[in-house]
């Protein structure tokens, strides 16, 4: 037989692990065929280059993000080639099984759950006896009936081969992320996720787990995300493969999703004097600090205890923290929801994930929907369009706030402006990116395309409408985040300089014939003034920028000047540096500040 597994990823960078894991589990006795395509490639195109394999039993991975695409595709070649065996698996089609054999009768088989022993043994049935009621974890179809077998026990993950060493990945090891398993299973049951239905952790061996580590990075790997549903469940397994890692790393990244609120102060305590900075990232998910939500969900959860773990890892400065929130859970109105963004924003994440909850087949809350007057999307994702104390109309506020975070928060591009104006100018992190929302909304902005100065210029818009008080302070903070913003001396500037050209000469010389004036630091660039009009740029700033850049404060009793270098060799953001009107002297503050 001539197999072929298939699925459609979000990105091109993504790589599928399923697939992976049922060709080693198969092989040597069925060769098989992956390819991998994404959600945005054209239906046709994908037909065309799956027809070319000719294959004689086609697979597809399927999750709420490719199901509607992948079904179109099956559609399409169905139609071509009805002589074929389309076999489906994954999370998606796992649950209400019959209705997916019902709804789409292009689909021939489907395997539920754990697919590795059960995918080779409905190959060996296929490929002689065809009796496939001897295939435990199955979907089939025996005339008008369909068949659905019973569950297979869990398997021995050890006895799962490797499915990180195939010699076709390893020429895009370095440009795509590597998604890898030391566990299954979750011991939580959050009733919005379906992690909750598997009952139990079972582990892959750890000296397994090492050598598949050492191989992929000696093999270039970049970045390797652990997909562990929560990875440090058990304190010394994290421990010992965090020490693994940190000894082995050679410049790879790797990222985490952890549950904080159980993090040992050992652990933290390990991390912040032991992990290099910038290896490991950590996702969390706080989903939300209403407790009587988390309560109705089956959530266990230490507010508390969760934020002495980002606090003290974000104090460490080592890891960058990823925080996740669920809009719309159940008991959470639109003022539950506003204090539990508050809640978390304060901590002061490098990434805040506002997600809105989806009813996926399968878990506990998509059963009981009704009890909470639930309405959803009758396809995937599945997304909830409202509830009984969360209607529609607040829901997409809500949206119009997540649009504003990614742009201005999660892209880090306004960092220093956006703290100061939720810290002065609005009554909190959740009501600046509301009424910017609805600003940005109300004026069409979500359906045309920005560049990195239309950003400003509409946050710079927005504040002038409302009356914003502060407006010398803010746009002074704004011409550092622009300058911050790029890698080359900026080409175009929205706003009009304080400096003329004389002026901005005149400067760069001073900076240029006494660089000690400046700092130190800027002493040992040894540039030259025809350097510094190639590569710096100097502006004026309400504001003693010298002092802002040492402790944050500001100091707004005289102005200064910000010189910003960008040196081609160091790469990445400026460094800037502040010179007070008429006399140079100041620290300095690298791009990430």
């Amino acid at each position: 037989m001539n197999i072929v597994l298939a699925t459609l990823n979000a990105k091109y960078i993504h790589t599928s692990l399923a697939l992976r894991y049922l060709k080693a589990f198969s092989e040597p006795e069925f060769p098989i065929d992956i390819v991998e395509y994404t959600i945005k490639d054209p239906a046709m195109n994908i037909v065309s280059d799956l027809y070319g394999k000719n294959p004689d039993v086609l697979g597809f991975s399927c999750y709420i993000w490719n199901i509607e695409e992948t079904l179109r595709v099956i559609r399409m070649i169905k139609k071509i080639r009805p002589d074929l065996t389309i076999v489906l698996g994954g999370p998606e089609v796992s649950y209400d099984t019959e209705e997916w054999m019902r709804t789409v009768p292009e689909v021939d088989f489907i395997v539920m759950g754990e697919g590795e022993e059960t995918f080779k043994h409905f190959l060996q049935e296929l490929s002689t006896t065809r009796k496939f009621h001897f295939v435990y974890g199955i979907a089939y179809r025996k005339g008008e009936e369909i068949i659905l077998t019973p569950g297979r026990p869990k398997l021995d993950l050890n006895a799962i081969p490797s499915p990180h060493r195939f010699e076709e990945d390893l020429k895009d090891l370095g440009n795509r992320v590597v998604y890898f398993e030391t566990s299954r299973g979750c011991p939580f049951s959050c009733q919005f996720c379906l992690s909750s239905i598997e009952v139990g952790v079972r582990y892959f061996d750890m000296e397994r787990t090492k050598s598949e580590i050492l191989y992929l990075i000696a093999n270039g790997a970049k970045l390797i995300k652990f997909v562990d549903r929560t990875f440090n469940i058990k304190r010394d397994y994290a421990l010992e493969i965090f020490q693994f890692l940190i000894d082995n790393h050679q410049g790879c990244v790797f990222q985490f999703e952890i549950t904080a609120d159980i993090m040992r102060p050992e652990v933290l305590d390990f991390l912040a004097e032991n992990a290099p900075p910038g290896i490991f990232r950590f996702e969390i998910g706080v989903q939300s600090t209403n407790d009587e939500t988390n309560n109705l969900v089956k959530r266990r959860q230490n507010f508390a205890k969760l934020t002495r773990t980002v606090t003290k890892v974000k104090e460490s400065g080592k890891i960058d923290q990823h925080l996740d929130l669920i809009a719309g859970l159940p008991e959470e109105n639109y003022d539950s929801f506003r204090k539990t963004f508050n809640d978390v924003f304060a901590l002061g994440p490098e990434e805040l994930q506002l997600g809105f909850l989806k009813m996926l087949r399968g878990t506990g809350l998509r059963i009981d929907a009704a009890k909470y007057g639930y309405i959803f999307m009758d396809q995937a994702p599945y997304e909830i369009l409202g509830n009984d104390i969360l209607p529609f109309t607040d829901l997409i506020r809500i949206k119009r706030v997540e649009d504003v975070l990614e742009k201005y928060w999660n892209a880090h591009r306004t960092d220093h402006t956006v703290n100061y104006l939720i810290a002065s100018e609005f009554p909190s992190a959740f009501d600046f990116f509301q009424e910017f929302g609805d600003y940005w909304e109300e004026r069409g902005w979500q359906k045309i395309g920005h560049q990195l100065e239309d950003l400003f210029t509409r946050l710079h818009a927005f504040l002038t409408w409302r009356g914003t008080k502060g407006m010398g302070v803010i746009e002074g903070l704004m011409k550092l985040d622009y300058f911050l913003n790029h890698k080359y001396k900026p080409r175009k500037i929205w706003w009009d300089f304080k400096l003329d050209k004389a002026e901005q000469s005149d400067y760069l010389k001073r900076a240029a014939d006494r660089p000690d004036e400046v700092s130190g630091d800027f002493s040992e660039l040894r540039m030259g003034e025809k350097d510094l009009h190639k590569h710096a740029v100097i502006e004026v700033v309400p504001f003693d920028l010298r002092r802002y850049l040492q402790d944050g404060s500001l100091d707004t009793s005289a102005e200064s000047l910000l010189l910003a270098v960008y040196r081609p060799e160091a790469g990445g953001r400026p460094t800037v540096y502040s010179m007070p009107l008429g006399r140079a002297s100041a620290p300095s503050v690298s791009a990430g500040n």
